[in-house]
């Protein structure tokens, strides 16, 4: 159930009313609201993965995984993400709990020592295996989860796009605040600019190749994070999304990461 306030607030605002809205602080959460409302109700999905790290001199590894997701009625999403190559790494799980509001849930399976690590809220702005996203970026980007400003109209690689800016509402995130572009059309985030605790600008994501399934849900394909200030570079390219196969909270649980094949 979305929070009374936002319930309030954008009862009955359409997406071309929430586009006037009268502040830029409304208008940024009404965009925001508009993409999550048409991002619900996919109830579970699967999906395969293939990750991509390069570092400044370009030599890069990578990664083969599966990822699982629950949507959660009431709360964020449930995700689990598997890796199964290469041999080093396989069998490595990451379990994550989101909330819409409250300290997201996430634990880490090490194959190796044969253990369940819980991730502190401390350490949410670390980076996950190595790879330029960080434990924060990997859990379902609830409303709840920031705050908001409408920043301008603006186009980007020929699409018309409204730029918002998002602040973490978490004391212990990595960001002082988010630039997202979403396209007008579809609501979609193309591009991500995250700055760190500094205000310094620190990455950038590009979201690209957007499919769309069961006539609704868009899913891009390829996202592409760039690290401004090492020079480090991550690439994930989805792939074989499938929905509504029938997943449920039995397969998103601390005993799930052991059991992960």
């Amino acid at each position: 159930m979305k929070r009374i306030l936002l319930a309030a607030l954008l009862v009955s605002l359409s997406p071309l009313q929430a586009s006037h809205a009268q502040t830029p602080e409304e208008k940024g959460l009404a965009i925001a609201v508009e993409a999550d409302k048409r991002d619900t109700g996919f109830a579970d999905s699967t999906a395969k993965l293939v990750m991509t790290l390069s570092n400044k001199q370009g030599k890069s590894s990578t990664r083969y995984l599966r990822i699982k997701t629950l949507e959660v009625d009431g709360d964020g999403d449930k995700g689990l993400s598997i890796f199964d190559r290469p041999r080093d790494i396989k069998g490595t799980a990451l379990l994550s709990f989101s909330h819409k509001v409250g300290t997201d849930d996430q634990w880490l399976y090490l194959p190796a020592l044969k253990r369940v690590k819980r991730i502190s809220s401390s350490n949410k702005s670390g980076a996950f295996v190595g790879s330029e996203f960080a434990y924060e970026d990997l859990s379902s980007q609830e409303v709840e989860k920031y705050t908001y400003k409408f920043i301008k109209d603006d186009t980007f690689n020929g699409i018309d796009c409204f730029v918002i800016e998002r602040d973490p509402v978490d004391e212990n995130s990595g960001y002082t605040r988010q630039q997202v572009w979403i396209d007008k059309a579809e609501y979609r985030a193309h591009k991500i600019d995250f700055y760190d605790r500094k205000n310094v600008l620190l990455k950038t994501l590009l979201l690209t190749d957007y499919n769309q399934y069961l006539d609704k849900y868009w899913r891009a394909h390829n996202y592409d994070m760039q690290n401004h200030q090492t020079g480090k570079r991550t690439v994930l390219k989805w792939s074989d999304f499938q929905f509504k196969v029938g997943l449920t909270d039995r397969d998103f649980n601390r005993s799930t990461l052991k059991r992960a094949r």
